[in-house]
């Protein structure tokens, strides 16, 4: 065992990987928008419905496997803490591995996962026959995508967060030129959509393989015992199927939400829509600290530091807690115009105006919700994180009954207080955890 290290953690560490991940994450949601904004442009109801079900489907089903990101990000960045330069790269193949199987499952299950979820999604027969196009093209991308989660989380763990942005930033450029040249130009419709984005996907792999192969220290020859060695292969897919769990949770969450908000009507639907882009920015910012947390919590359990930790746990939710209350004013100043300038309908303008005060104040509690993430998974605390996100989603379900007669107003209500259970909870354990990670102090 090696003797513990301190490394220093001061802001300049903090933003070095929370900067580019910010921007990275804001890149993510892209090749479904940009897909959708070409199909929009074919002036077809039913192709664009198709478009917007089916990407929803993709974010979600690859958004499951986003465990695939943080474990790799949390094992590559102790085992750089550790000094472990050859685990470093067995790490990064046995996601590879991971990936693949996950990717080619997906493909083999396309038709029944096909059949259950557009079934669950509902939509009418022309959008439904659209969606299934675009699906059984894209879900061919599923190990390529899989494998860039990886890919990602192993720079970001490595520290090397600008590389880690500049792949992002190229799958969408190709994915945004492939679309506009096969829709626009070419004229195939939403079948080129998704071949846009299994082409862009294809290309961040490969040039993401050139990228990694440049950090890997001896290339990505590992040796056969490292690679299959028991003890790490159970302790990789125990964190991995808890924060599966946890994922699961967090999106059964919103989906909730979203449900509940549809039924409540078409005007209600339409400004919970709109209201959702305003926590989707705070989210994409909060998140990049969040893997700033999880590299930089990681790299300290590696090296035993547990002043580096308490130091980064602290950084992390200080700069954190700035950056919420800076969104929350411009929210708050600027959300009456940004309504205006995404609705047209005097109605939607009117109801999203009315629940804006639930966006101001949930970047908040959304520092602890989104902080506490990166450090327990950072931490490899996964066991306790899926079970405190199973008691959070609980509470929410459970202030959610308590509030439904407040209407769409008790559901945002309801959505607060899971952000706050969220962080609180992991606030609470957080003491415990430590103690039980550095027994010494």
């Amino acid at each position: 065992m090696h003797a513990p290290v301190h490394h220093k953690v001061g802001s300049r560490q903090v933003f070095a990987i929370a900067g580019p991940a910010m921007v990275a994450n804001l890149t993510t949601p892209l090749i479904g928008v940009v897909s959708t904004t070409a199909i929009g442009r074919l002036d077809d109801a039913a192709l664009l419905g198709g478009v917007a079900i089916a990407s929803v489907i993709f974010d979600c089903l690859f958004w499951l496997f986003g465990f695939l990101r943080m474990s790799t990000l949390a094992f590559t960045a102790q085992a750089l803490g550790a000094g472990e330069t050859r685990e470093q790269t067995v790490i990064l193949v046995r996601g590879f591995i991971v990936a693949g199987l996950i990717g080619a499952a997906l493909i083999a299950l396309q038709l029944p996962l096909s059949a259950v979820l557009f079934d669950l999604m509902g939509g009418s027969e022309g959008v439904t026959r659209a969606a299934k196009t675009y699906f059984t093209i894209r879900i061919w991308s599923s190990p390529l995508a899989l494998a860039n989660y990886v890919i990602l989380g192993w720079l970001i763990g490595k520290a090397r967060a600008n590389p880690a942005l500049l792949l992002q930033i190229i799958i969408n450029l190709v994915n945004m030129a492939a679309t506009i040249l096969l829709v626009l130009v070419y004229d195939t419709g939403i079948a080129g959509a998704a071949i846009a984005a299994l082409l862009s996907e294809a290309v961040g792999f490969g040039l993401g393989v050139l990228v990694c192969r440049r950090y890997a220290e001896g290339g990505f020859a590992v040796p056969h015992a490292a690679l299959f060695d028991r003890a790490k292969l159970m302790r990789m897919l125990s964190v991995n199927s808890d924060i599966l769990i946890r994922t699961a949770a967090l999106i059964a969450t919103f989906l909730f939400f979203t449900a509940k908000g549809a039924r409540a009507g078409d005007v209600t639907l339409a400004a919970n829509s709109v209201l959702n882009n305003f926590l989707l920015v705070s989210a994409f910012f909060l998140d990049g600290l969040a893997n700033a947390a999880q590299q930089l919590c990681g790299r300290a359990i590696g090296a035993r530091d547990a002043r580096g930790f308490a130091d980064s746990t602290r950084l992390v939710l200080l700069w954190g807690l700035g950056f919420a209350l800076m969104v929350a004013v411009l929210f708050a100043l600027f959300g009456p115009n940004l309504i205006d300038v995404m609705t047209a309908s005097d109605a939607v303008r009117r109801a999203a105006r009315e629940f804006l005060p639930f966006v101001v104040l949930a970047p908040i509690p959304g520092v602890f919700a989104f902080g506490f993430d990166g450090i327990y998974i950072g931490a490899t605390w996964a066991r306790e994180m899926r079970n405190l996100m199973l008691l959070s989603l609980a509470i929410f379900l459970a202030a959610w009954w308590a509030l439904q007669s407040f209407g769409n107003a008790g559901l945002w209500g309801a959505l607060l207080v899971s952000y706050v259970s969220r962080g609180g909870l992991q606030a609470a354990r957080y003491t415990a955890q430590y103690r039980a990670t550095f027994p010494k102090l």
